[in-house]
């Protein structure tokens, strides 16, 4: 299964979560760092969906990127 995460950078590192797995989340000191983490905490999330009898959903969310224009100072 592939999920789609939110990496982001802080002020300390790294957090990352996971749309489609709400209270799934990780942070890190490094970018690799936090992408290991996240991996252990949507498997430690699934753990915890299984022993509440809980169904593991499949993955919905997508990531796209939009080109915008900017312009400072302009009305």
């Amino acid at each position: 299964m592939r999920f789609a995460i939110l990496l982001e950078p802080t002020p300390t590192g790294f957090s990352a979560h996971v749309p489609d797995l709400p209270g799934c989340v990780a942070a890190g000191e490094t970018r690799e760092e936090t992408l290991q983490l996240i991996r252990d905490a949507i498997e430690f999330h699934f753990e915890g969906m299984r022993l509440h009898g809980e169904p593991i959903p499949e993955p919905a969310s997508m990531c796209e990127y939009v080109e915008v224009r900017h312009s400072i100072g302009t009305a």
